[in-house]
């Protein structure tokens, strides 16, 4: 099980490493309009997780407060 494991885990990281490479070839063309998106779309996805862990932590903290009074 331990080998599948691996054998998957470096086969997706051969898919995430050429994603990485179309969004930089992407950006160097020297289009300012499509560089300037693709930052947008890399803060849009990145803020989301730590939105989620914010509200999981608030609704935590929440319930453990209930649960001294």
């Amino acid at each position: 099980m331990k080998k599948i494991l691996v054998i998957l885990f470096l086969s997706i990281s051969q898919i995430v490493t050429s994603q990485c490479a179309m969004c930089k070839a992407v950006v160097e063309s020297g289009d300012a309009e499509i560089a300037e998106s693709v930052n947008s779309g890399i803060i849009y996805l990145m803020a989301f997780p730590y939105i989620l862990v914010g509200v999981g932590v608030y609704f935590l903290y929440r319930n453990w407060k209930k649960l001294k009074l």
